[in-house]
């Protein structure tokens, strides 16, 4: 159905821009603020950019249409442990709601991508 498409691409393209094309521009064209979303959590400022570069491949991985199930498989299943433990983090070092919340509205939009992926595939 055309509705399922419609889902789909809106959702997918609100994480590929959420979780690819913000974290990428911001390591491209603001770097040093590139730790500024894990460091305050404890975490090294490497893994801000390693993550940085997981989010962009994973992200990228959904919105390529002929690109082999089990990768976006993988893409998504990796997306949703980026977000189970930014949420974690946020719970146990700050316990700041808002900080808390992003993740968990992010994942039910990365939800629907993956829930419509199969609608689209099965229905049309």
């Amino acid at each position: 159905m055309k509705k399922n498409k419609i889902i789909f691409w809106v959702a997918t393209i609100i994480i590929f821009l959420f979780e690819g094309m913000m974290p990428l521009g911001t390591l491209l064209f603001a770097p040093e603020y590139a730790t500024a979303g894990t460091e305050p959590l404890g975490y090294p400022g490497y893994f801000a950019h390693a993550l940085i570069i997981c989010k962009v491949l994973g992200a990228t991985a959904l919105v390529i249409p002929k690109l082999h199930p089990t990768i976006k498989e993988w893409a998504y299943a990796g997306l949703t442990f980026n977000l189970v433990f930014a949420f974690i983090s946020h719970a146990v070092v700050d316990g700041n709601i808002g900080y808390m919340a992003m993740p968990v509205v992010i994942g039910a939009i990365l939800a629907i991508s993956y829930i419509y992926t199969g609608k689209i595939k099965t229905h049309g």
